[in-house]
């Protein structure tokens, strides 16, 4: 669908700058964007292997693991569905850690198997379970203690201090996460109080469970539109 949305887009900035006569204008644009998102992304990879080289010193320093205890008791609260010692709290922990410490990119391999782990738990394959849920949310609104992203980027457009949007970033992201969290517990406290739904397969079920009446009785006689006498 992306892929669509995109050829849409060219097709109609194509049609738009024939009619204006600006695909002189057009061409020009298209090279600059190319060249503009080569350079952003080497500014990227320099800041990204700083920082992933800088944590994987914490790592072999026990940083991670002392990160991931402290988020235990957390870990525990907002998945409370999520049996104890199961493998995706591991990869939830690693997950929520990463994204403090703004590596989107290492977050985003622990945040697929963590899924992974809690469609083995969920009941319904089709549908994504309160756990699931809650993953995604936090992962998209992650609190983020080093931008590590946004301060490249604006590095690579000489920014005169790249580093000071920390407290702002730091700010938008507690709050976000504060929202996810609340929406989370009224979501699961919603549907706790939901009764069940009734499917066809269930109705099928109850139906069958139901005690038939002897043939030839007044209620079988009933069920078939006779009169009784």
């Amino acid at each position: 669908m992306v892929n669509y949305i995109w050829l849409f887009f060219i097709a109609v900035s194509f049609v738009c700058a024939i009619v204006n006569g600006r695909m002189e204008a057009l061409t020009e644009a298209a090279f600059e964007g190319a060249k503009s998102g080569v350079t952003v992304s080497f500014g990227l990879i320099s800041v990204m292997v700083f920082w992933m080289g800088l944590m994987r010193i914490g790592e072999d320093a026990g940083l991670l693991r002392k990160i991931a205890v402290m988020l235990q008791p957390v870990v525990r609260f907002l998945f409370p569905d999520v049996p104890k010692g199961h493998p995706a709290l591991g990869y939830i922990m690693s997950n929520m850690s990463a994204n403090i410490l703004g590596l989107g990119n290492a977050a985003t391999p622990m945040g697929i198997k963590a899924m992974q782990e809690l469609q083995k738990l969920n009941p319904d394959k089709e549908t994504a379970s309160a756990a699931m849920c809650t993953l995604l949310a936090l992962n998209t609104s992650s609190i983020t203690l080093v931008p590590t992203t946004l301060i490249a980027i604006r590095m690579t457009y000489s920014s005169v201090h790249p580093a000071e949007i920390v407290g702002t970033t730091l700010a938008a992201t507690l709050i976000a996460t504060a929202a996810a969290i609340l929406a989370d517990r009224w979501y699961r406290m919603r549907d706790k109080h939901k009764p069940p739904k009734w499917t066809d397969h269930d109705s099928k079920h109850h139906s069958d469970a139901m005690p038939q009446a002897p043939p030839g009785s007044a209620a079988a006689g009933q069920g078939k539109g006779e009169a009784i006498v």
